[in-house]
């Protein structure tokens, strides 16, 4: 609809008033995706429910099922979300040193808040996990098993550049995301004991030791 300017009593100009300008799905689908990670960081995945969602979107339930059909689909696409928080990939080959680029990759210098705010939501997911099968099939599908794909894909390509030793890229990917992940997002009796700073390190240095033995070597003269 097509506003157009009418007047008023006194002469002056009224801009008339037409239907609100839509947002582009994509748009709005990582708007609601945001709205609903809060709600379910205050009341779990079983408290969430889409008529709360879609109020609190401020949208129909009509348009919020045509973008998520079903609560699990949003919880989903919350996952896929919340894994590219956790592992930068794709990524595009920007010429970094193997050690600062899988630094980039796991997202070691963000800060403080997006860190608290990206393990929080892993944590509660995890939570509810034993209490719907549903989470942990969306957690397994969308985040941990896309991300062990994509970091194995990196490695590989790694690998075909001479950069990395031949080694199975999917395995060499457990073991890196094993490591890095289990300081940065597990908590292990005296966890609470490391600051930002000394998990941050404790992560690099992990990254040091995977390429101390993956790194290509140089041949000998």
């Amino acid at each position: 609809m097509i506003d157009h300017d009418i007047r008023a009593g006194d002469g002056g100009p009224v801009r008339a008033r037409g239907r609100p300008k839509q947002r582009p799905d994509s748009e709005e689908r990582q708007r609601i995706l945001a709205i609903a990670c809060e709600l379910f960081l205050d009341v779990g995945y079983g408290g969430t429910t889409m008529d709360a969602v879609a109020a609190r979107c401020g949208i129909s339930k009509k348009t919020l099922y045509r973008l998520f059909p079903a609560k699990i689909d949003l919880f989903k696409a919350m996952v896929a979300d919340h894994r590219r928080t956790m592992l930068a990939l794709p990524r595009p080959d920007d010429g970094l040193p193997p050690a600062e680029a899988l630094a980039a990759i796991f997202r070691l210098e963000i800060d403080e808040a997006e860190n608290r705010e990206r393990l929080a939501f892993i944590r509660l997911a995890l939570a509810d996990a034993g209490r719907y099968p549903e989470i942990g099939e969306a957690i397994a599908l969308e985040g941990a098993q896309a991300a062990l794909q994509l970091l194995a894909e990196w490695l590989g390509e790694q690998q075909a550049r001479g950069v990395l030793r031949p080694f199975p890229p999917q395995a060499a990917a457990r073991m890196l995301m094993d490591m890095v992940f289990g300081v940065l997002v597990k908590r292990y009796p005296g966890d609470s004991l490391l600051s930002s700073e000394q998990r941050i390190g404790h992560a690099r240095r992990c990254i040091e030791v995977f390429l101390t033995g993956l790194g290509e070597r140089p041949k000998a003269a």
